[in-house]
């Protein structure tokens, strides 16, 4: 998984400055053919953007992982129910969706190219699962337990959230076979013993470890960081400690 660092610091959200002890991870996708997360954290990342804004996006081009506020931030991703409000408890993730669809009315749609689309849908789910086995380990949560990781529709209907269908409706539609209970699952197993003893340090690719700004990206395989510096001059790779472990082919002194 790629995941980029880019908060949008110009979103009232953001500037309200909420804070939020995280209980569980709430999973969406956009309800538009969209599949580039750029261009929602290009009009999102505005002070007249006043009604949504969620922790994450995960592009549908390349699965890349955008965080777009801080993980214990309180988001606008869900709105409320009648017995409150989701985005009091949960991490919110939007996942894009194919450009190839067209909605037609509520949470329907048409496809005109549905191998393209469920290359999408797969590509985005499965940098959800990375996504959200890593947050559960960062805030020792389990995938399992009873609301711990829920979709906006199963939100809805605990009574926390606004009423939509997703991601459940793209998935049915296009006949992907995902499920919310298979989703959790698959986090589950991407949590397990199996799984190198490291998975929680991340090799970030920056111009110096101090520039957060200049990051193009965070990885779990040294050996893939290493590659992003490569294309990237002036950039260097750092552990967790802002340690520089390798300097890209292309950097200047």
């Amino acid at each position: 998984m790629k995941l980029v660092e880019s908060i949008m610091k110009r979103n009232p959200c953001y500037t309200a400055g909420r804070k939020i002890t995280v209980k569980g991870l709430m999973l969406h996708s956009v309800g538009c053919p969209q599949p580039k997360a750029s261009a929602f954290i290009s009009s999102w990342n505005s002070p007249s953007h006043d009604t949504s804004c969620v922790h994450g996006f995960i592009d549908g081009n390349d699965g890349t992982a955008y965080q777009t506020l801080p993980w214990n931030h309180r988001g606008w991703h869900c709105g409320s129910g009648p017995k409150g409000s989701g985005n009091n408890t949960h991490i919110g993730v939007e996942m894009c969706e194919p450009a190839c669809i067209r909605y037609t009315s509520g949470s329907s749609f048409t496809c005109s190219d549905t191998a393209t689309a469920k290359a999408v849908v797969k590509r985005t789910y499965k940098t959800a699962v990375e996504l959200f086995a890593m947050l559960c380990e960062k805030y020792s949560l389990d995938p399992l337990a009873d609301g711990v990781i829920i979709s906006h529709k199963e939100g809805c209907a605990r009574g926390i959230a606004s009423s939509h269908g997703d991601p459940e409706h793209l998935w049915l539609q296009l006949g992907t076979g995902y499920t919310m209970d298979g989703f959790r699952r698959a986090v589950k197993a991407a949590m397990g013993a199996d799984q190198k003893p490291d998975r929680n340090a991340w090799y970030r690719v920056r111009k110096a470890w101090a520039d957060a700004s200049s990051q193009k990206g965070a990885f779990q395989e040294l050996s893939n960081a290493r590659k992003c510096a490569d294309k990237n001059p002036g950039y260097s790779v750092f552990d967790e400690s802002g340690k520089a472990l390798y300097k890209g082919k292309g950097s200047r002194k």
